[in-house]
């Protein structure tokens, strides 16, 4: 039955939102929640319930881009050492490299291949976004979410 909507829904979203690949995510998103929900309970106005779940993540959606653009990428990129380390400085950094690919082994796939492709490949957002198939703003939101995974792993493993 929520099918007939998701054309209607990616309408709208992409009108407010200004992309349509964002629109696409967020209904996307949208339909998962309220598919999960649909299990636990009944829902009296599904049309009503999917458009209200899809505008609270659109507006999480916008949130998270206040604070992205606030977000530095460079944050977990290694500072200039000394040109020779000290035998404990090495092992420092090979358990901080190792502490970091377990963070990213956590994460989903395409979330940690447009984190790799960034940080690792150098390429640019629109690139990674091209060879994912998602939106430029999808890339962002998986860099950063992948940075912030990575930063709070190594807080509580010590790092």
């Amino acid at each position: 039955m929520l099918d007939s909507y998701y054309r209607e829904l990616v309408k709208y979203l992409t009108s407010t939102l200004g992309d349509r690949h964002l629109a696409s995510d967020v209904a996307h998103d949208a339909y998962l929640r309220v598919l999960e929900r649909s299990r636990e309970d009944v829902i009296e106005q599904p049309r009503a319930f999917l458009y209200r779940t899809a505008i609270n993540l659109s507006i999480d959606e916008h949130r998270r881009n206040l604070v992205r653009r606030n977000e530095p990428l460079d944050v977990l990129e290694q500072e200039e050492g000394p040109r020779v380390q000290s035998p404990q400085r090495s092992l420092y950094q090979k358990q901080r490299l190792d502490m970091v690919e377990r963070a990213l082994d956590e994460l989903p796939a395409i979330c940690r291949d447009a984190f790799l492709l960034r940080k690792i490949e150098g390429m640019g957002h629109n690139e990674i976004a091209e060879r994912l198939g998602i939106s430029k703003g999808m890339v962002e939101k998986h860099i950063v979410n992948a940075m912030k995974h990575c930063r709070v792993r190594i807080q509580e493993w010590g790092g």
